[in-house]
C-alpha cells in the first residue's frame, strides 16, 4: 500500500504529484526544484545555491518520512547546462557519504520556473 508523505518544510507540489510515495519498504521523492518553501519562488545565487535548495528540499522530505540522506540509494539529477556539472557537483558531494548512491545526471532542455537544477532520489527505509 503507497503512502503519501508531505511536509510543509520543503515547497507544495506545484502540479498533480506528492512530494513523496512511501511503498514497500522504498521512499521515492519527486524532483525537488530549488524553491523556497514559503514563497515557492526559486533561490538566486546560481547553480552552487539552487543545489543546495533543492537538497535542503529533499532533506525536509527525507525527515517527513522518517529517514535521511545515509538511505539514499539512488538519485536523479537533472541540470540546464552541464558546463555546471562540476559546481553543482562540489555541494552535492557535501550531503553524502561513502557508499555513495547510484546516480545519473542529464542535462535537458528546461525545467519547471525556468531552475538550473532539479534533484529526485529514492531512499531505502530501515
Amino acid at each position: 500500500m503507497k503512502q503519501m508523505i508531505q511536509t510543509g518544510q520543503a515547497p507544495k507540489a506545484i502540479g498533480p504529484y506528492s512530494q513523496a510515495i512511501k511503498v514497500n519498504g522504498f521512499l521515492f521523492v519527486s524532483g525537488q526544484l530549488p524553491a523556497d518553501k514559503d514563497s515557492g519562488n526559486l533561490v538566486d545565487g546560481g547553480i552552487e545555491a539552487q543545489t543546495k535548495q533543492s537538497l535542503e528540499n529533499i532533506k525536509a522530505i527525507l525527515s517527513a518520512a522518517g529517514t535521511s540522506f545515509e538511505h539514499i540509494v539512488k538519485t536523479t539529477v537533472y541540470v540546464k547546462d552541464m558546463n555546471d556539472f562540476a559546481a553543482m557537483n562540489g555541494i552535492y558531494a557535501t550531503y553524502f557519504t561513502q557508499p555513495c548512491p547510484a546516480r545519473a545526471c542529464v542535462q535537458v532542455a528546461r525545467l519547471p520556473k525556468d531552475a538550473l537544477v532539479e534533484i529526485e532520489v529514492i531512499a531505502a527505509l530501515g
